[in-house]
């Protein structure tokens, strides 16, 4: 089995235009989107589009159209329609999802990592699908040019209402090791001069999808995803408190580009 949990740390620095820095432990879930109906049937804990401890959503994730999405469809073939607009055919290659999953009954997925292989299991692309507190959403597409040894790089414009403390125009920088038995992911911001400000990493270490560690999990990181809301929340305040300007989510609208599920 392809699939399996990352148990991790998420930690934030800001080094301008005042330093604040953070963290926090949290686990996350490696699937092979070809197994996860398989996963439904094994594990207790764990189910595809109906209510569990933990519930894999494909409504929760990329879909086309942008505009009226396709529901029918599952994440597979979304995630595959995506690629080919992007010039990128894997056939039957794998797919995998680095995410959270609804926990018991309430989602929130400030960012999800795809890794894509090729049909000789060779990895070929990445998307980063990253979402913000208004749930809406914006993939950053990874090529095969982006590909430095084990990891995808790529420095892009970001043009997202991520933070209400951060520009829109800035730059986004990846960093993304392909998941093995340890994980290391880094996503930093650049500002318009080229310099960097704000410093992301997510790492960890592999541990086996199982019931029982679902429930150890479930426990150790109660309600994990509200979690997560609250302390963006929590870290919002402090920065609003260490008084870093803030910007409202109507400013700027033209720097908010090709978003998906549009916040009305």
């Amino acid at each position: 089995m392809n699939s399996c949990l990352y148990k991790a740390r998420v930690m934030h620095n800001r080094l301008a235009p005042k330093v604040h820095r953070f963290h926090y432990d949290v686990f996350m879930f490696y699937l092979d989107l070809d197994e996860i109906d398989t996963l439904d049937k094994k594990l207790k804990f764990m189910s595809r589009n109906r209510f569990n401890l933990f519930n894999f959503r494909d409504k929760d994730h990329l879909q086309l159209p942008r505009e009226n999405p396709d529901q029918s469809k599952k994440i597979r073939k979304h995630i595959t329609d995506y690629l080919h607009t992007n010039g990128v055919q894997i056939g039957n290659g794998r797919i995998m999802v680095l995410t959270n999953l609804c926990t018991f009954g309430y989602q929130f997925n400030p960012v999800s990592f795809y890794f894509c292989y090729d049909e000789q299991n060779q990895p070929a692309c990445s998307i980063v699908e990253v979402c913000n507190t208004f749930l809406e959403m914006k993939p950053y597409f990874l090529g095969a040019a982006t590909k430095q040894d084990n990891s995808f790089k790529l420095n892009t414009e970001k043009y997202f209402y991520v933070s209400p403390f951060i520009d829109m125009d800035t730059n986004f920088d990846f960093d993304l090791q392909i998941p093995g038995e340890k994980l290391q992911l880094k996503i930093d911001d650049y500002d318009k001069e080229g310099k960097r400000f704000f410093i992301s990493t997510l790492s960890g270490e592999r541990k086996p999808l199982t019931d029982s560690n679902l429930l150890l999990y479930f426990f150790s990181f109660p309600l994990i995803t509200l979690k997560v809301i609250v302390l963006i929340h929590w870290q919002a305040l402090k920065l609003w408190l260490k008084k870093i300007h803030y910007h409202k989510k109507g400013d700027n609208m033209q720097l908010q580009k090709e978003v998906y599920r549009p916040y009305n």
